[in-house]
């Protein structure tokens, strides 16, 4: 089994900036790769970003250029920085993992004001 703790969600203007974190933990050996999903109100959940072992990243068109995904493999942390947020960025952002089967974290919201 793996665990999955996000952080950093929030409340920001648009324009600015929030970095999310999620930390795995349990059997962290058998993740493939991490990434982040994000349900807006009324909408479906929606890819956003994906970073293999590797660290090769994965950036869904609607963000690419404003977000970005690392990993510190040695704290076994993803995270998504997120820069010139817009509102329609505001959403429940998922972080996942997927390894023998699908892991997902209990979600973190960010909400993005005009």
């Amino acid at each position: 089994q793996v665990q999955l703790v996000e952080s950093g969600g929030g409340l920001v203007q648009a324009g600015g900036s929030l970095r999310l974190s999620c930390a795995a933990s349990g059997s962290v050996f058998s993740i493939n790769f991490m990434g982040w999903y994000r349900q807006a109100p009324g909408k479906q959940r929606e890819f956003v970003a994906r970073i293999t072992n590797s660290g090769e990243t994965t950036i869904t068109n609607a963000v690419k250029g404003r977000f970005t995904a690392s990993r510190d493999n040695a704290k076994n942390t993803v995270y998504l920085q997120m820069n010139s947020l817009k509102p329609e960025d505001t959403a429940v952002y998922y972080c996942y993992a997927v390894g023998r089967t699908d892991y997902w974290g209990q979600g973190t919201q960010v909400t993005v004001s005009s």
